[in-house]
């Protein structure tokens, strides 16, 4: 084994970045370059992030955005070892803009093409940044994905339990626009939240105490909704109170869910060396906050990210590009871009062979 350099692109929403990461032959890693231009004012003023737009912003600036990271990183590109991208899922108009540029530059440059799935490289973040050896219990909190997931190798998901309607990420956001609060929402209601009494509403804890760890936000969201009618027309304190209501709504529902994910695995033989949260949603810092403390409970241990490793981001996606090329694992030029790809879908080396 040796020390492999990639080169990772990002496009499946409205960030579009490239990064230069080193992965060791011990298995450790280092960030070199990590470059991420986000769209957020382009979809600022719809709410949400309007597909069309993102694709062809990512097509104006994705090879500036790569000439940065090469650059930046001291890393030619002829030194590179590989060229990861994620192939998916997402906004299928941006996936295919960061897929077909890498196997343009694999082509070009004669190096291997890594399509990387963009959850498992949320996934795999916490090795590159925390060392973590499998297995353990993944937390995936993002505007389009809930789940939990028992990680026992690269490309080995097995998922434990998800969201039956809206991701979490997706009701902080759809939280945040009923109360007129700016997009994003997650950071907009997190603020609010600090000022506000979490005890005036009282919200309800769906699928509570339930034996299978899966998630159901819709009926959180009505009931936010109906609590905000009773009361308007709505005050600054009604709005952070809402959201305070709302956020202690959220932890108290991870922190009953994670448990019951961590029973789940026990009781399928597997000991997990920490619970990794990952996705953007990791950035709360009141989801952190009771998460450490579910762990530690657990007998095991919190794995987070830092915050901007927690949303989208190519160093995330050269890292996972390389823990796969690391075990051999590479993709033909002409592999498929997908808007869906769970992650219990991507394979390993014994699937592989």
């Amino acid at each position: 084994m040796r020390d492999l350099l990639l080169l990772g692109i990002e496009t499946t929403c409205d960030e579009t970045a490239a990064a230069v990461v080193r992965r060791r032959a011990d298995g450790s890693g280092t960030i070199l370059s990590n470059i991420v231009l986000s769209q957020t004012a382009e979809h600022a003023a719809y709410g949400g992030v309007v597909p069309e737009i993102a694709a062809r912003a990512h097509v104006e600036v994705l090879d500036r955005i790569i000439e940065r990271a090469l650059r930046s990183s001291g890393v030619k590109l002829v030194e590179l070892d590989g060229i990861a991208a994620a192939a998916g899922p997402g906004l299928i108009g941006g996936v295919i803009v960061g897929l077909t540029t890498a196997k343009a530059i694999a082509l070009a440059a004669k190096k291997p093409l890594v399509a990387v799935n963009h959850l498992e490289a949320h996934a795999l973040t916490a090795r590159l940044t925390d060392a973590v050896p499998f297995p353990f219990l993944l937390l995936l909190v993002s505007g389009g994905h809930t789940q939990l997931v028992a990680v026992t190798g690269v490309g080995e998901y097995h998922k434990l339990g998800g969201t039956m309607d809206d991701a979490i990420g997706e009701a902080f956001d759809k939280t945040a626009k009923m109360l007129g609060l700016p997009y994003p929402g997650g950071p907009a209601v997190e603020r609010a939240a600090l000022r506000g009494d979490a005890s005036r509403f009282p919200l309800p804890r769906p699928l509570h105490g339930k034996p299978v760890p899966d998630f159901s936000l819709s009926g959180l969201k009505t009931a936010v909704r109906l609590e905000a009618l009773k009361v308007a027309p709505l005050g600054d304190q009604d709005v952070n109170d809402l959201c305070a209501s709302f956020q202690a709504a959220i932890v108290d529902i991870l922190a009953d869910r994670v448990r019951c994910a961590l029973r789940v695995m026990r009781e399928r033989g597997l000991k997990p060396s920490a619970l990794v949260l990952a996705g953007g949603v990791g950035a709360n810092q009141a989801v952190r906050r009771v998460l450490h403390k579910v762990a530690a409970d657990g007998g095991t241990r919190l794995a987070v990210p830092p915050p901007e490793l927690c949303t989208d981001n190519g160093a995330m996606i050269a890292w996972a590009g390389a823990e796969r090329l690391a075990l051999g694992l590479t993709d033909e030029l002409g592999v498929a871009p997908r808007a869906r790809w769970p992650l219990e879908e991507v394979t390993g080396v014994e699937m592989a062979d």
